[in-house]
């Protein structure tokens, strides 16, 4: 398929200018050739080797390219935007970002692969939460009808990214494992941002520490800082749950000035938090300002949300009241649950500071209902700390305490939740690389553990916010 990026390969420091000057190479001869390439070159520098200056160095060159006129192919509109977000900022490539969303928004499904993983990630870069899962699960589906495997697990991590953030841990899971299968079935090595993003914020410290401590170890020696960065990220949201602040501080501040501009965007909130609550008000303010740079002026609730939860933490009560109860709301409207959760338990704890109990209490339970419903168990157990200290008792549990899934195995689970979502047999054994035979046999064993007798069942005894653990 052409225009894609094999990010699975592994880009070092090299790669990105090398594409670059093929890139240059080309342009007298093939110029849509050479277009993909500098998208490549560009992708390249930033999820795959992190090099901040390569990243600058094809953006530049980018920007020497025709700028598009109306009606323009989707690949220019992409490769303007992209270009000017490095060489101008956000508040600049705004506009264009969102000619190319909306030109991708109508775009025939078959030809979005021209630009395949830079089309997934112009939702999250203009702040749109619906967008960020509707381009991805369209690419997605393409993807696997176009039959390109080793290309596979790129846009299984651009969807299982944003289906995390919306607390779907069930699916997240399942697109890990998916990936997972790819890589040993093609052999081709890839950094599992998914699977770094659910153990965090599932809140597994032994488990969590040990796969972000590997994956530090092995992108970095392979070159890969964009995979160093994920994990970075990764380590704040997990000590951010753990109430950890003082690694969660460092682990959010390796993310700056990465060429990977999704992950800072995504850490900036870890920062801003980590930073205001060990009293770091330099690196606190910093972050902040930077966030602005980034979401001000994206009139979105994802955005705005954000953007309040963050500034309440650096602001005096009075403000900081409206504030919190403004995250609330426009973060209530996305379909973001672990932020919105996150905003109630903010707003709780300042109130239980702020000596106002009976209001922290109420804010406070629906955090830990809403983590405990999603699998935060970190976050879970810091919102049940506070709640004890408003005087409140409260029993720790567990969301997998009532699971009707229990005693279904690691695959059993894939399957179950596959076949719940609709796919026919032959479909859930070309995602998991089985046989149909082996997917009904799985199936009859379900079938038995959770008491049903078909497929329909499996809706009603397998929610969809279900949180499942990712397969080693």
């Amino acid at each position: 398929v052409r225009g894609h990026i094999t990010f699975a390969a592994g880009f070092n420091n090299e790669a990105p200018l090398m594409l670059l000057t093929a890139a240059q190479r080309l342009e007298p001869f093939d110029m849509d050739l050479a277009r993909e390439t500098y998208l490549i070159a560009w992708g390249a520098a930033s999820f795959g080797a992190g090099n901040r200056e390569s990243l600058l160095a094809v953006s530049q060159a980018m920007r020497r390219l025709p700028s598009p006129e109306a009606g323009a192919d989707v690949l220019d509109l992409v490769l303007e935007s992209y270009a000017l977000l490095v060489t101008d900022g956000r508040r600049a490539a705004l506009p264009a970002l969102r000619r190319t969303q909306d030109a991708l928004t109508d775009y025939p499904v078959r030809d979005l692969l021209k630009v395949g993983w830079a089309a997934c990630a112009v939702g999250s870069y203009i702040w749109e939460d619906r967008l960020m899962f509707e381009t991805p699960a369209r690419v997605l589906e393409e993807v696997r009808s176009a039959g390109a495997l080793s290309e596979l697990p790129i846009y299984l991590h651009a969807l299982g990214v944003p289906v995390l953030l919306s607390g779907d841990f069930a699916t997240g899971a399942t697109l890990v494992a998916q990936a997972g299968a790819v890589a040993e079935a093609t052999g081709v090595p890839m950094t599992q941002h998914t699977r770094l993003l659910l153990r965090a914020m599932q809140g597994k410290e032994d488990e969590a520490s040990a796969l972000i401590a590997a994956t530090v170890q092995e992108a970095g020696a392979s070159g890969q800082l964009g995979g160093v960065v994920s994990a970075h990220w990764a380590a704040s949201v997990l000590y951010n749950g753990l109430a950890r602040y003082e690694l969660a501080l460092p682990a959010a501040q390796a993310t700056i000035g990465s060429a990977n501009l999704l992950v800072y965007q995504f850490a900036l909130p870890e920062l801003v938090e980590a930073a205001a609550r060990v009293g770091n008000d330099a690196a606190a303010h910093g972050a902040l300002g930077d966030l602005v740079d980034l979401a001000e002026s994206c009139d979105t609730d994802w955005a705005q949300g954000i953007l309040a939860r963050c500034r309440a933490l650096l602001i005096d009560a009075a403000a900081a009241d409206d504030l919190y109860r403004e995250a609330i709301e426009r973060l209530g409207r996305t379909l973001l649950r672990p932020e919105l959760a996150r905003a109630r338990l903010l707003y709780g704890e300042w109130l239980r500071r702020n000596r106002r109990r009976a209001e922290a209490r109420v804010h406070l339970r629906t955090a830990y209902e809403m983590f405990v419903s999603i699998g935060m168990e970190a976050f879970a157990e810091r919102a049940r700390r506070e709640l004890l200290a408003t005087g409140e008792s409260v029993r720790r549990k567990r969301r997998d305490e009532a699971s009707s899934s229990e005693e279904l195995t690691v695959q059993e689970r894939q399957i179950a939740l596959l076949v719940r979502d609709g796919l026919s047999n032959p479909e859930v054994a070309a995602r998991l690389f089985v046989s149909p035979r082996t997917v009904e046999w799985h199936l009859r064993k379900i079938f038995i553990k959770l008491g049903i007798s078909s497929r329909t069942q499996l809706r009603g005894v397998l929610s969809r916010d279900e949180s499942e653990s990712a397969p080693q």
